[in-house]
C-alpha cells in the first residue's frame, strides 16, 4: 500500500504543470513573463529554465564581451578588412555556384548578391568558420554574471535576456525539447552563416524549404537578404556604377577615422542621444550615393569600418564578376 502511495505521488510530481514564474533569480522571471507573452506554454519555460542548461556558463565568451577585449577586437577590423581582399576570387567562385538562389533573392527582396557573399566573408568566411560556443549558454552567463553598474552592462543584461525570450520561443515553436534546443554561436551568440541574433529569428526563410536552417548556404542567403530589406529598408538593387572606387574611398576612412576622434562614416549625430560625430561622408556629393547604402549595412553591425569593409569587398568582387571572359 505504502510502496502503491508513493509511486502515485511520485508520477503526479512528473506530470504536474508549471502554473508560475517564480525563480530564485530576478532574470529569469522576467524571461519567464516575456516569453509566456509571446504564447510560450508556462510549463515549457519553466522546464527549460530549471534545465540543466542553465547551469552552464561560457567563461570564455564572457571574458571577450569585457570592454578591453571588445576594443581591442575595433582595432583589429581594419586588418581584418585587409587581409580578406584576398578571398573575392573565393567570393567570385561563391557567386557562381549560387546563381539560381542569388537570382531568386535579388528579385524577391533586391539586395545585391555581392552584398550578401561580402558579409558572409567577414561574418564567418562563407561559413567555412565553425562556431565553438553555444548560443543559450553565452546570454545566460552575460545574465547571471555581468553587474547592472553601468549603462553598458544594463544594456548588456536587457539584451542578453531579449535573446534568451527569443531562443526559448524558438524552439518551443519548432516543438524542440529544452535539452535539444541548442545554436552553435560566436562568442557573441550570433548564429549560423549569416550570424543572426536570436532576435532576429523570425526573419529566416528557407529557400524551397518551408523551414529554414541558417546553417544552409541557401536558406542563409534568403534570410540574410530577407534581413536587410526589412530591418534597413534595402530594397532596391545598388548600381555599382554610382560607386566611387573603394579602395581610395577604404583607405580615406581608415585615414579619417585615424586623426579624428568620435568619427562616423555617415552620422553626424547619435539617433539615441546628444553625441556629436565627426561625420566623413557628410556634405560629400561624391559619397552621397555610397553613405545611403553604408548606413543601409550598418543595420547587419553599427560599425562603419565594418560595413565600408562589406562594400570594399563587394565592390571588387563585382567588377571581377563582371569582367570579360568571367
Amino acid at each position: 500500500m505504502i510502496k502503491t502511495l508513493f509511486l502515485l505521488f511520485f508520477s503526479t510530481l512528473l506530470f504536474a504543470e508549471y502554473t508560475n514564474c517564480d525563480f530564485k533569480i530576478d532574470s529569469y522571471e522576467e524571461v519567464c513573463k516575456k516569453a509566456s507573452k509571446r504564447g510560450v506554454s508556462m510549463d515549457y519555460i519553466n522546464h527549460f529554465l530549471l534545465s540543466s542548461k542553465v547551469d552552464r556558463m561560457d567563461e570564455k565568451s564572457f571574458k571577450l564581451f569585457q570592454p578591453k577585449e571588445i576594443k581591442r577586437h575595433h582595432k583589429q577590423e581594419k586588418k581584418a578588412n585587409n587581409a580578406l581582399v584576398k578571398y573575392v576570387p573565393v567570393i567570385v567562385k561563391h557567386l557562381k555556384k549560387y546563381k539560381e538562389v542569388y537570382d531568386f533573392s535579388e528579385k524577391k527582396y533586391g539586395v545585391n548578391r555581392e552584398i550578401i557573399a561580402a558579409i558572409f566573408m567577414k561574418e564567418t568566411r562563407l561559413g567555412a568558420i565553425k562556431p565553438r560556443h553555444d548560443s543559450f549558454e553565452v546570454f545566460n552567463t552575460l545574465v547571471r554574471k555581468v553587474k547592472p553598474n553601468s549603462s553598458r552592462n544594463r544594456w548588456l543584461i536587457k539584451m542578453s535576456k531579449e535573446n534568451m525570450v527569443s531562443i526559448i520561443s524558438y524552439c518551443y515553436k519548432k516543438g524542440l525539447k529544452p535539452t535539444a534546443c541548442n545554436f552553435a554561436s560566436s562568442y557573441a551568440g550570433a548564429v549560423g552563416i549569416p550570424q543572426f541574433m536570436p532576435h532576429n529569428f523570425y526573419l529566416i526563410e528557407g529557400y524551397k524549404k518551408e523551414l529554414g536552417d541558417l546553417n544552409r548556404m541557401s536558406d542563409a542567403i534568403l534570410s540574410a537578404s530577407k534581413f536587410l530589406n526589412q530591418t534597413a529598408k534595402f530594397r532596391e538593387l545598388l548600381d555599382w556604377s554610382k560607386i566611387p572606387p573603394m579602395k581610395k574611398v577604404e583607405s580615406d576612412w581608415y585615414e579619417y577615422d585615424f586623426t579624428h576622434k568620435n568619427s562616423s562614416f555617415v552620422y553626424a549625430t547619435s539617433k539615441h542621444s546628444a553625441k556629436r560625430y565627426n561625420c566623413f561622408a557628410c556634405n560629400k556629393k561624391e559619397l552621397i550615393y555610397l553613405k545611403g547604402y553604408v548606413q543601409k549595412i550598418m543595420r547587419y553591425n553599427n560599425s562603419s569600418t565594418y560595413a565600408v569593409g562589406v562594400i570594399r569587398l563587394a565592390y571588387d568582387a563585382y567588377k571581377k564578376l563582371n569582367q570579360k571572359g568571367d
